[in-house]
């Protein structure tokens, strides 16, 4: 239906929103090794682990703006790299890539060890290690976390025709899901930045040395971490669509919600689980499409938080429509396609047999948002927008480019090598 920013009350809330941030990487050894140490921060309720024992993971609190949520995940990330850096038995690292470093076989990743009423969750990694591989478990990423203002929502509710609240509060994410999941391409171009990856993470693989050099962003490709379907998921409502979810758990093809892994989530409040979802009803969006960046010594910029977040406030704004089963399966073919490196391979499909070049594509959508926020009259905005138009209308500019010359003659060594420099600042307390 398209939410109209241009009604004064509604435009008072539009920028105003919850932020979080989930940011996993890999520990690492002096050489560049994978850490076989136990996870040094075992009650912090801000550092978990994610698949491995070795893959740690920064969970921030929840921010009312992307400066709230930005500082606290700076916070968080130093703490951790001063704590590796101190280690009794040996210096570590937070690797600063979504690719790993050497891999020495499955045998090299230990799965996540939890105790007492944990127990379960390290069952569950040990039921993705036998399905998946233990491999694809070792792609690090970032999951941007949002929900817009309960003032926004319930101006937008009040010049609605919807009877309840919640009603109103889960259509209007259903439908923002559908624009993010069908657009998702867009942000893993612009932020894929994992275009180099060590061939030891193809011994005994099927798939062969021959990848290394084909993507930006493996993880979002289709060698990266997927269910072995493209789920067609139902968005009339809120029951329909945790319905859909649940028809392939009682299928057999997802063991819980858990493991569809999509590029965008609806989750609620407290447990995610379908049960708490449909009573509850959608508290946030989750977005999982984001690669560790390691032009960044804290692997994200801020600026491309905030585009994420104005994209969002634009999708928001367009009209709704229609997501056919081969419209939801296209948009997760584009994903995958927006994952290479090589751009004149990039084509993104809009339609039966319609399909543009990714740049364009791109373009397209960044001078829609041009036109949207000219209209509210933020510069800052504006100069946010333009620079991401710069990398896609200049394709050296792009992180991919930038990672792959300087990182692909020797991956591991220079990775080791800019990491450690990361780590060394952070304790000097270099800026």
């Amino acid at each position: 239906m398209g939410f109209d920013f241009k009604d004064q009350t509604i435009k008072k809330y539009m920028y105003q929103g919850n932020f979080g941030l989930e940011k996993e990487s890999l520990r690492v050894n002096s050489e560049g090794y994978l850490a076989h140490t136990k996870h040094p921060f075992p009650n912090h309720l801000n550092i978990d682990r994610d698949f491995c024992e070795n893959q740690v993971e920064l969970i921030t609190n929840v921010y009312d703006s992307v400066d709230g949520m930005y500082e606290e995940l700076e916070t968080l990330h130093k703490q951790v790299v001063k704590t590796l850096f101190d280690q009794p038995g040996g210096r570590e690292f937070l690797w600063p890539f979504s690719n790993p470093p050497y891999v020495k076989g499955e045998k090299d990743i230990p799965i996540a060890s939890f105790d007492g009423k944990q127990k379960g969750k390290e069952r569950y990694r040990e039921y993705l290690a036998s399905k998946y591989g233990k491999k694809k478990m070792l792609f690090s990423g970032i999951h941007f976390n949002f929900s817009f203002s309960d003032a926004l929502l319930e101006a937008g509710y009040r010049r609605s025709d919807f009877k309840s609240y919640t009603d109103y509060k889960n259509h209007i994410y259903l439908e923002l899901a559908k624009k993010v999941t069908r657009y998702s391409w867009l942000i893993v171009y612009l932020t894929a930045a994992s275009p180099v990856l060590d061939g030891s993470f193809f011994m005994d693989d099927a798939l062969g040395k021959d990848v290394l050099k084909n993507y930006a962003s493996p993880r979002c490709s289709e060698i990266g971490y997927w269910n072995e379907f493209i789920p067609i998921l139902e968005y009339e409502d809120l029951e329909t669509y945790a319905g859909s979810i649940q028809s392939y758990i009682d299928g057999g093809q997802l063991q819980s919600a858990a493991e569809l892994y999509y590029p965008v989530r609806l989750k609620p409040a407290g447990e995610n689980s379908l049960d708490n979802l449909s009573k509850t009803g959608v508290d946030h969006i989750e977005l999982r499409m984001l690669d560790l960046n390691p032009l960044s010594p804290i692997g994200v910029f801020k600026e491309d938080l905030e585009f994420i977040h104005l994209f969002l406030i634009y999708l928001l704004s367009m009209e709704d429509g229609d997501f056919a089963p081969f419209e939801q399966a296209m948009a997760i073919k584009n994903v995958k396609r927006a994952a290479r490196f090589e751009v004149r391979d990039i084509w993104i499909e809009t339609g039966w047999n319609t399909a543009f070049d990714v740049r364009d594509a791109a373009l397209k959508i960044l001078f829609g948002m041009e036109r949207f926020f000219r209209e509210f009259g933020n510069n800052d905005w504006m100069q946010l927008i333009y620079g991401h138009r710069q990398r896609i209308a200049f394709r050296k500019q792009r992180y991919a480019e930038k990672i792959r010359k300087e990182f692909q003659k020797d991956y591991v060594k220079n990775g080791l090598r800019l990491t450690k420099r990361y780590a060394e600042d952070i304790v000097k307390g270099v800026n």
